[in-house]
């Protein structure tokens, strides 16, 4: 068993020497780094153990000992009882033999994303990196090999930002649900093994849920991610959401403080992404799950989702988006002051789904002709215009929207305001209101003058003039089912 005790005096000193300490007031002194608001895009990997049995979600690993649950009895079927075949028997299945490094950068580059986040060790525990806290990790087992540095390394190499995130606070209770019938998930378990601790899930998952993880534990977690945060050295650090559980506050507090003074010992900007108010305002990025804000924000946030509306990881059942529905939602996300992190699954072998594939590269093609409208842009007055209502909250973009050809989207850059219609009308006239040509400039959103209007991606140049009910724009030529972009140079 790996002893913790170095490392926990290493973490404490490197806290009492740095500028950030273990508390909010300190904390929230960090900057969102430089690098973020212009990236827009990033790219979140869901892939391990998980990705083996294709079946449900990336949740397999709790479900499949949950009677009643389609895992539960899928896996009877697949694999036969779990008292005989566990979660831990995917491990030596798991070989990687078609992960490619060079073949997932090459995809990543075509998307137009600019950072990635693969996911380092998830809630079932597996670590997708070499580690000295645990055996049970991709470089001694399975594949044998430092997926996460492997994948590090041919990403900066692209000038790719790297990233990870863990989801490691889960696995307190993620396979308790184990130790209620016949299961390989059996006491005495010891820190170090598999399963452990495979504690009792919550009723509810709320702040003060019981039973409450143990100092060991909590240590055990502080641990885990600064190995990570050392070996790797990953410029945003993501993590999901039960760190906002009352007992991770004081280790929460000393993770960000000991990542955020190794950052500036490395000169370099690094940030955590966090959920529900796990953090203070400020002390890192407000991340949302599959959803986004309703109207702009004054500060910079994330949403992240996935190319499937059912599933992080791959599985034979997973409901896809189209690259329209992602287009669409990354355009909305920017305009409000937000980046998207899109997440795609690679198969249990490595190979990245043809359905991932297609809509990373559709969204690639449409960022290469209207990509500067987006990319180190900022946000405008008006985040944008028109009747349709965007639903706020985690969990709100399985709703998809029908827009119309009033709703458009605002980001500038330089000199320029870009105006996207969300769904470009056959007659090929628009009129954007929020910049109607007003007598009172007291009443008016835009009082100034525009020099020229271009759209993105066609050749024809489009008749425009500034009326009172709005900036009027025709096109005889332009046709396309994607969101249009306007370039509209001020005077």
């Amino acid at each position: 068993m790996y002893d913790m005790t170095k490392y926990l005096n290493t973490i404490d000193q490197v806290i009492e020497k740095g500028p950030y300490k273990d508390n909010w007031a300190s904390l929230t002194k960090v900057q969102v780094p430089s690098w973020f608001p212009k990236a827009k895009l990033g790219i979140f990997i869901h892939w391990g153990l998980y990705s083996i049995p294709q079946n449900s979600n990336e949740w397999y690993s709790r479900n499949m000992y949950i009677k009643g649950m389609p895992a539960y009895e899928h896996h009877i079927k697949a694999y036969g009882e779990q008292k005989d075949f566990g979660y831990k028997d995917f491990i030596p299945m798991f070989k990687a033999e078609k992960f490619n490094p060079k073949e997932w950068a090459d995809l990543i580059e075509e998307s137009g994303a600019n950072y990635v986040f693969p996911v380092a060790e998830h809630h079932e525990g597996f670590q997708m990196y070499k580690s000295k806290i645990s055996h049970y990790n991709a470089y001694e087992m399975g594949p044998k090999r430092d997926i996460l540095g492997e994948l590090k390394k041919e990403f900066e190499s692209r000038g790719l930002i790297f990233c990870t995130s863990s989801h490691r606070a889960e696995h307190w209770f993620f396979m308790g649900h184990g130790k209620e019938f016949d299961s390989d998930i059996k006491e005495p378990l010891v820190r170090g093994d598999f399963y452990w601790p495979s504690m009792p899930e919550p009723d509810n998952m709320d702040l003060f849920s019981k039973p409450y993880p143990t100092e060991e534990y909590l240590q055990d977690w502080l641990v885990r991610t600064c190995e990570i945060i050392d070996q790797y050295q990953p410029k945003a650090l993501y993590f999901d959401w039960w760190i906002q559980h009352d007992a991770f506050k004081p280790y929460l507090k000393k993770l960000a403080a000991y990542y955020y003074n190794r950052g500036m010992e490395w000169n370099k900007e690094v940030i955590i992404c966090y959920k529900y108010d796990a953090m203070a305002y400020g002390a890192g990025l407000i991340e949302v799950e599959r959803g986004k804000f309703a109207e702009v924000k004054p500060f910079y946030w994330q949403t992240d989702t996935s190319v499937a509306h059912n599933s992080w990881c791959y599985t034979l059942q997973n409901d896809y988006k189209t690259a329209k529905d992602i287009i669409l939602e990354f355009v909305d996300i920017v305009s409000k002051n937000g980046n998207m992190l899109l997440n795609i699954g690679p198969k249990g072998d490595g190979s990245i789904p043809e359905e991932d594939a297609s809509i990373l590269k559709g969204l690639g093609a449409w960022l290469k002709v209207n990509g500067e409208a987006f990319f180190d842009s900022r946000v405008w007055k008006r985040s944008g215009e028109g009747p349709t209502k965007t639903k706020e909250g985690h969990f709100s973009d399985n709703g998809k929207l029908e827009y119309t050809s009033e709703d458009m989207r605002f980001t500038v850059r330089e000199d320029y305001l870009y105006a996207t219609a969300l769904q470009y009308p056959e007659d090929g006239s628009i009129i954007i209101t929020s910049l109607k040509r007003l007598k009172d400039p007291n009443q008016a959103v835009f009082h100034g003058m525009i020099k020229e209007v271009e759209v993105l991606g066609f050749e024809e140049e489009p008749t425009w003039e500034m009326t009172e009910g709005g900036l009027k724009i025709h096109t005889n030529t332009v046709a396309s089912e994607l969101p249009v972009v306007f370039k509209i140079q001020f005077a």
